[in-house]
């Protein structure tokens, strides 16, 4: 697994995360993302996100809290802020 290559920036956490994730499952998840850990993606997502460690675009990850939730993970691509969001805030 590489290491993390990319700054987060500021950390956004949405009302639906905060309402159903626990801060522990935000955080392992948050460090596996900085670890280029993409979670639960489709390969091409995985693609997507190598190509963009090298091109600077946006990072996408997806994860499952240990109570069931997925949710995600997206950094922008400037690098200014990384925000954890239910896939239905999007």
């Amino acid at each position: 697994m590489p290491i993390a290559k990319f700054e987060l920036g500021q950390i956004v956490v949405t009302p639906g995360v905060l309402g159903k994730v626990n801060e522990v499952d935000q955080m392992k998840a948050l460090n596996r993302h900085a670890q280029c850990d993409w979670g639960t993606i489709s390969c091409n997502d995985v693609l997507s996100n190598e190509n963009a460690l090298k091109t600077g675009e946006r990072l996408f990850s997806a994860y499952t809290s240990e109570s069931g939730i997925k949710f995600w993970i997206i950094t922008e691509a400037d690098r200014s802020a990384t925000t954890l969001l239910l896939p239905e805030e999007y």
